[in-house]
């Protein structure tokens, strides 16, 4: 309701439906209405799009990350798809004006603020987690190769390749010398 330019781009789709699948969360489907605007559709319609999405792929794709879009399947017409991609990447919420008419304008702020804060929080503690592991598998539990190491086994490697080259080519010549001409 919040966004005209949303409504515009989905009412050329009228009549068709989309189900999203993240097992093993319940499917959630919906039908584009003539206005643009969306309503659940009956269980057993047949979707016109599917879109499925790994459960780990979730919170990426709650927190609107380009790499949920990347893992996600996405089976029909390649124009909604498209729609929905252009809606998923554009399309704001505004959280706080649809809060204000429950609640009134100060309380709408606060509880905003205070989901946001809460989301950023929990973000920022993922992120950290994430990089305590690294680094705690590269330092503490070797199971991750340090960046210096690959480079230097790889240069390793390449020396090794040119070692055994150079071996060859002595015993290809020393058996040259050595066998009996013909």
């Amino acid at each position: 309701m919040q966004n005209d330019w949303a409504r515009a781009r989905l009412a050329p789709f009228a009549g068709k439906s989309v189900l999203f699948r993240c097992p093993p969360f319940p499917d959630i489907g919906f039908r584009i209405l003539d206005s643009g605007l969306v309503e659940p559709s009956a269980a057993d319609a047949r979707p016109t799009l599917t879109v499925s999405l790994r459960a780990s792929m979730l919170p990426l794709a709650l927190l609107r990350d380009e790499n949920a879009l990347r893992e996600a399947i996405i089976e029909g017409p390649a124009d909604l798809a498209e729609t929905l991609q252009f809606l998923f990447r554009g399309l704001s919420w505004d959280v706080e004006e649809d809060l204000s008419k429950l609640l009134g304008d100060v309380l709408a702020r606060r509880v905003a603020a205070g989901g946001r804060a809460f989301f950023d929080w929990q973000r920022d503690a993922a992120t950290r987690l994430g990089e305590n592991f690294a680094e705690y598998w590269k330092e503490e539990q070797p199971l991750l190769a340090r960046p210096d190491d690959v480079a230097a086994f790889g240069r390793d490697v390449q020396a090794l390749h040119a070692d055994v080259i150079r071996l060859e080519r002595t015993l290809e010549s020393l058996e040259r010398l050595l066998s009996p001409r013909r």
